[in-house]
């Protein structure tokens, strides 16, 4: 591995600018987006993830968006193979990788190396699948909360893949599976120069409001609807993605639209302290508030930084979200 940076990876929560400081970043560095969220990595879950537009898409390269079915799960492991394809394809032409996205677990795999665990153990998981379906949806994550707190903080409630995951490395290694995981150690696969995007937390929750808003106008319901329809139904693998299953509950006369609104804000502002939570536990970040500068000036010393060959960025670094 390389002493200089050899990519950007630029993270934060949902609803803090991430496509936008990105786009920016990478016109101005000749950079092409890789996509590190892995809700944006399914086909047809296009509003409710937010993805970039096709105009966005038009300004700047972008790589694995929309490479899942949205039936399928997809893997951490799946992820880095074709994250490593894409950053080799990508500086063999010449261009710089920027990383861009909020699913914690896939970039600190990308740069810091993946511990798959124990191999799956299909009675094992029959069996918490029983526990799940006899005592009630939730069941899972709550145990999962008791036995390793840490992944239980990192892994969505909904998301009964990487719940049943954990459960089993916990069950079959006799210790929480973060704990496992931590224990492992990384050498490291890239050298890479790591911005996390943040901003106050009154508004990032006005943008997210926003954001769940105008995702309604732009026609969320109908895309979900045409999910439901294709029998892609809410147990499916990609629907974990916040607000999908608010969006079904309504549609199947569970609760009001305004309800699911709500509720979709809340999961969302939930999921993004979870991402804080995350993130802030890597001290290579170096914590960039959207609101305390332009972010022109932000983006050009980025680039000012990356062509240096640092892994840091020399700013005034705000504090840690």
């Amino acid at each position: 591995m390389t002493d200089r940076a050899e990519l950007i990876c630029v993270v934060g929560p949902t609803g803090v600018g991430k496509t936008a400081f990105s786009l920016a970043l990478a016109e101005g560095i000749d950079g092409e987006i890789i996509n590190a969220d892995s809700r944006q990595l399914y086909r047809r879950l296009d509003i409710g993830t937010a993805k970039p537009t096709a105009e966005e898409r038009a300004r700047v390269p972008h790589h694995l968006i929309d490479v899942a079915d949205p039936l399928e799960p997809f893997s951490t492991g799946q992820y880095c193979a074709l994250a490593d394809a894409a950053i080799a394809d990508i500086q063999g032409r010449g261009k710089v990788p920027v990383v861009v996205g909020g699913t914690g677990l896939y970039v600190r795999a990308l740069i810091d190396g993946l511990w798959d665990g124990p191999t799956a153990n299909p009675s094992l998981r029959a069996a918490l699948e029983g526990v799940e379906s006899a005592a009630g949806e939730g069941t899972l994550h709550h145990l999962l909360g008791r036995l390793d707190p840490d992944s239980a903080t990192r892994i969505h409630p909904n998301d009964r893949y990487k719940t049943i995951r954990a459960l089993e490395i916990t069950l079959l290694c006799r210790q929480p599976a973060s704990e496992a995981r931590a224990a492992h150690g990384f050498p490291g696969r890239y050298r890479a120069l790591l911005v996390g995007l943040t901003c106050p937390k009154e508004v990032l929750h006005q943008r997210i409001e926003a954001r769940v808003q105008q995702m309604v106008a732009d026609g969320w319901l109908a895309e979900v609807t045409a999910l439901l329809e294709s029998g892609i139904g809410p147990d499916a693998p990609a629907m974990n993605a916040v607000g999908y299953r608010q969006i079904c509950a309504h549609l199947h006369g569970k609760s009001s639209l305004t309800e699911a609104l709500e509720a979709t804000i809340l999961a969302t502002r939930k999921y993004a302290k979870r991402q804080f939570t995350w993130f802030r536990k890597d001290d290579r970040l170096t914590w960039l508030n959207t609101t305390e500068a332009p972010m022109p000036s932000f983006v050009s010393t980025v680039i000012s930084a990356f062509k240096r060959g640092a892994v840091r960025v020399d700013v005034p670094v705000c504090k840690a979200p």
